[in-house]
């Protein structure tokens, strides 16, 4: 007898050919799930879910497949929204599509999929899924998909083994391209379908309007720091009396106030801003563009920098608390005083770059063989050996 796998139709091209792919091994069930129905704020019709769920149904019909829609809106404003308003607050920089992953598709809907007699769940992620047989179980790695332009496996960092154990990513092995060639010979309504874009489940939004919803406009200074500022604060020549002294320093943020630089403009609130941002600052007349290279929302000011190449926007290292610490594989987790070299990235779709990663006694840190540009608190750093994703923390 087939096994039953409950596939989370999204409406797009990826889920539509997942679920065909499916077909051939496995009893295949599709599930859309209705997460946001405001389009209050959505810029223009991207990504409206009436549409999606009306296209998930189609494939479903083309595929001869079991459809029903589930209505997740309260537990996705709860999990995800609600989280994305209390990191802006706090002046940090969420991923709202790397929690929804964690807690929504591979949490919530694993349990409904369950509920629904489901011994698996498959998504349209581009990323591969391998077993490694132990004597006293099984482990799951999550390795990059085949094509480095759509692998997903950034977006899948938070999940865990038995997340893994139950899941299904018959795309991996696949390239954009192929994927939509097997959606024309199938003639399916996803086939020419644009990839959607901006937030989980919401599409393309405009940022400030939606955060506007909670947190409210507050005028305040927009205040340039010279390079000159960086003049005094160089590694090249320092001797570290400890790896902990070492450590600290590269992750160090650098501190500002007012009177370190020059008022340029005014904003509407500090937390409407993110670390690396150059639209939305209102400033004219530069000859170079300027860049946020910090926010301060306790006293609501917005320092920049002009320039790619400005100091204030590059740092080597990563500092995070051991809470926020997460091993995808738990075996490889390093006790405290060790350390290992790694690929690590802060953004999809960013080149993996060498770093070593180090367990210590206050905290974890990610030190990068490169300095790294815009990093900012609350981003997710995940860390590979080779293809295989390990591990993942959120920027302290």
């Amino acid at each position: 007898m087939k096994k039953t796998v409950v596939v989370g139709l999204s409406g797009g091209v990826d889920s539509s050919v997942a679920a065909h792919l499916l077909k051939k091994k496995f009893k295949v069930i599709g599930l859309f799930m209705k997460n946001w129905h405001d389009e209050s704020v959505t810029l223009s019709n991207d990504c409206p879910w009436l549409e999606d769920s009306y296209d998930a149904m189609l494939v479903a019909e083309k595929l001869n497949i079991p459809f029903q829609t589930i209505d997740l809106s309260e537990i996705y404003k709860k999990k995800i929204i609600d989280y994305m308003f209390s990191e802006y607050k706090k002046g940090r920089t969420p991923n709202p599509d790397i929690l929804c992953n964690r807690e929504i598709k591979f949490e919530i809907f694993l349990n409904v999929a369950t509920s629904l007699g489901a011994d698996y769940i498959a998504t349209g992620h581009y990323c591969i899924k391998k077993e490694i047989s132990k004597s006293n179980g099984s482990l799951f790695r999550l390795i990059k998909g085949k094509d480095n332009e759509k692998d997903q496996s950034y977006f899948l960092c938070q999940l865990n083994q038995k997340q893994l154990s139950k899941s299904l990513f018959p795309l991996g092995g696949f390239l954009k391209s192929e994927i939509r060639q097997i959606a024309k010979k199938l003639n399916l309504v996803t086939a020419e379908k644009k990839d959607s874009q901006g937030l989980c489940f919401i599409g393309k939004i405009s940022l400030t309007d939606f955060l506007k919803q909670k947190l409210k406009t507050k005028e305040g200074e927009i205040i340039e720091i010279k390079k000159s500022f960086y003049e005094n604060i160089n590694s090249d020549n320092l001797v570290f009396n400890s790896i902990e002294e070492k450590l600290i320093f590269h992750t160090r943020k650098n501190k500002y106030k007012k009177t370190d630089g020059e008022i340029l403009g005014l904003h509407h609130g500090a937390h409407f801003f993110t670390k690396g941002q150059r639209k939305g600052l209102s400033v004219g007349g530069m000859k170079e563009p300027l860049f946020v290279i910090d926010t301060d929302v306790n006293e609501n000011v917005i320092y920049v920098g002009k320039g790619k190449s400005h100091p204030g926007l590059t740092r080597r290292g990563i500092r995070i608390l051991h809470e926020d610490v997460h091993w995808v594989r738990p075996d490889l987790a390093l006790i405290k005083k060790q350390s290992m070299d790694v690929l690590a990235r802060i953004r999809y779709r960013q080149p993996l770059d060498k770093a070593i990663i180090y367990n210590q006694n206050d905290a974890f840190y990610v030190i990068f063989e490169k300095p790294k540009s815009s990093i900012a608190e609350g981003q997710f750093v995940t860390w590979y050996l080779k293809d295989e994703l390990i591990g993942s923390g959120s920027i302290s």
